[in-house]
């Protein structure tokens, strides 16, 4: 007797297939921003803050045209978040040497240590589920995540130098 297999032809995906990964999305982004949620209501702050924090930490110097590139958010929803994390002293904002007119953002010290605590968390996370599903599954797994971002974007992060 053949052992019957139970893997989906990707290119044949029912409705409830697919369903079941919008809810595996879901439930997996709920978890995902639980913790990073519940510290960084301890600042007044909320996931906005969290992703401008995390951009800027991760592409210091940004210019805050970029930063609204990447967030897709207006001016000013992005105002009013940078606003606050440049008065409590997470974010420090200079002038570019350059072009005045461009204004480029990089974390403070305090910044950088939220951001690493909040990073961590969510990093922990991910480093459990990829040893779980092992190296083939998560290149499966980027490949997915790269096909539902949009096209612009996988043209940014295929662009951006590997760090180690």
């Amino acid at each position: 007797m053949t052992p019957s297999k139970t893997r989906a032809n990707p290119l044949f995906l029912r409705d409830e297939e697919l369903r079941q990964a919008m809810e595996l999305l879901f439930y997996a982004y709920r978890d995902f921003i639980a913790e990073p949620d519940a510290m960084l209501a301890k600042y007044g702050f909320g996931r906005a803050h969290h992703r401008v924090i995390y951009f800027v930490g991760r592409n210091p110097g940004i210019t805050v045209s970029r930063l609204l590139a990447i967030l897709k958010i207006t001016k000013q929803s992005l105002s009013r978040v940078l606003g606050q994390l440049l008065r409590e002293d997470f974010i420090v904002q200079r002038t570019d040497r350059v072009d005045r007119r461009r204004r480029l953002l990089s974390l403070t010290a305090k910044g950088e240590e939220l951001e690493r605590l909040l990073t961590d968390r969510q990093a922990k996370r991910i480093a459990r589920a990829y040893r779980q599903a092992g190296a083939e599954a998560v290149e499966g797994f980027r490949t997915v995540l790269r096909g539902i971002i949009n096209e612009d974007d996988r043209g940014r992060l295929a662009a951006r130098p590997e760090r180690g």
